[in-house]
């Protein structure tokens, strides 16, 4: 078994594999003060709970856009799991070839939605990312990654409103039964579920005339992919395990071509 983590800005998300078959996932919160030990220990609990027994986990791999918890996280696996685990970083096999002015500032999360997208779904594609922030990647015809759009993202944006105003209100983040709202409450969710809409749907489409090629396949994942799909017709598919998928993918081959 392998474990592969996804470490965000808001959630580190983890997931488990038996070979190529997915046994399990699960997020936590991604907080910049806790401790290896903390997060050992909430690691060990949860798979407890969940049956899988941590001394069949032979190796993981790593991705993460928080630098500050690199090695409080690679360091909970080497103390808790036994392993050491791969760190998606420059110099680890992908086989994405990267057509953008700096390689590097390509963020390992959308590196690892490219390399699991352009393997489950073919090519030419647009990546939906709907995390902490927004982000569009586009894979050409070729299957290079070609660059793409960063927007914000759906919950920050409605947390800057809140905080920005002093009589707006917390909100779900949920469809309201119309565009109109009656309410406080459902003129902020109509403004956040269909204006995001709206904007999903016009950037596809800008995106689309730019690539000028026929057969291009919208893939959508993150937190409120399934909230917005439901609402436009440009999205082909919702895929929730995308990046953990991704890291799957590039934990073995780095490891098989290694021997």
């Amino acid at each position: 078994m392998i474990i592969c983590l996804d470490v965000g800005n808001t959630n580190i998300k983890f997931a488990v594999y038996d070979g190529e078959r997915f046994l399990l996932s699960f997020r936590v919160a991604t907080e910049h003060k806790k401790t290896s030990d903390e997060y050992g220990g909430q690691l060990l609990s949860i798979l407890k709970n969940n049956g899988i027994d941590y001394k069949e986990i032979s190796g993981g791999i790593i991705s993460s856009v928080v630098p500050q918890l690199d090695y409080t996280l690679e360091r909970a696996c080497r103390t808790y799991l036994k392993i050491n685990p791969l760190m998606l970083a420059p110099g680890l096999k992908t086989g994405l070839n990267l057509k953008v002015d700096n390689a590097r500032e390509v963020g390992a999360d959308r590196v690892v939605n490219n390399v699991a997208a352009v393997k489950k779904y073919g090519f030419p594609l647009i990546i939906i990312d709907f995390g902490t922030a927004t982000t569009f990647n586009v894979i050409n015809e070729k299957s290079d990654f070609v660059g793409g759009v960063i927007a914000p993202g759906i919950k920050g944006s409605l947390e800057s409103l809140v905080n920005g105003t002093a009589k707006l209100p917390r909100v779900e983040i949920e469809r309201p039964c119309c565009v109109i709202g009656k309410n406080t409450v459902t003129n902020m969710q109509s403004g956040i579920v269909y204006g995001f809409a709206g904007l999903v749907e016009y950037l596809v489409k800008k995106i689309k005339n730019e690539m000028k090629c026929d057969g291009v396949k919208v893939i959508a994942t993150g937190g409120f992919s399934e909230v917005i799909a439901k609402e436009i017709n440009c999205i082909d598919c919702v895929d929730k395990l995308l990046t953990l998928d991704g890291l799957k993918y590039l934990y073995y081959l780095n490891v098989t071509e290694g021997k």
